[in-house]
């Protein structure tokens, strides 16, 4: 009769996950906004295309769901912090102050979501071996 295979595991996607995918986004897209707009000559392409990439490869590195080097609190809010407090930052710095708010208070929304939804990693995850 052939091999058969279990069925797929479900994905359970929330609305708070749903706003973290968007904020990391918008964060990569401040800091390519703010590097573009704030620099001139090659500072603007090294900055407007670097900025971005390191967080993107941070993020990739310690907070995705397939992260090589999964984290847990606290360190893990404080790379949370860092990233979503940079694409408020370079709102600012790029004139875009009511962006900035708006992104501010998305991004606090969403890490007080985690915590009252009980969405943080947990420890053993930080011990689990990396995946294949």
């Amino acid at each position: 009769m052939g091999v058969r295979f279990p069925p797929p595991a479900l994905l359970v996607v929330t609305p708070n996950d749903v706003l973290r995918f968007f904020l990391e986004l918008a964060a990569l897209a401040s800091l390519a906004y703010w590097g573009f707009s704030e620099f001139d000559g090659v500072a603007q392409w090294l900055i407007g295309l670097g900025a971005p990439l390191s967080v993107a490869v941070v993020w990739g590195r310690f907070m995705s769901p397939k992260a090589s080097h999964p984290t847990v609190d606290p360190v893990r809010f404080f790379i949370e912090f860092a990233v979503f407090g940079s694409g408020v930052a370079a709102l600012f710095a790029a004139d875009a102050p009511v962006l900035a708010v708006v992104f501010a208070v998305l991004a606090a929304l969403h890490l007080t979501l985690t915590f009252a939804l009980d969405q943080r990693p947990s420890g053993d995850l930080a011990t689990a071996p990396p995946p294949s």
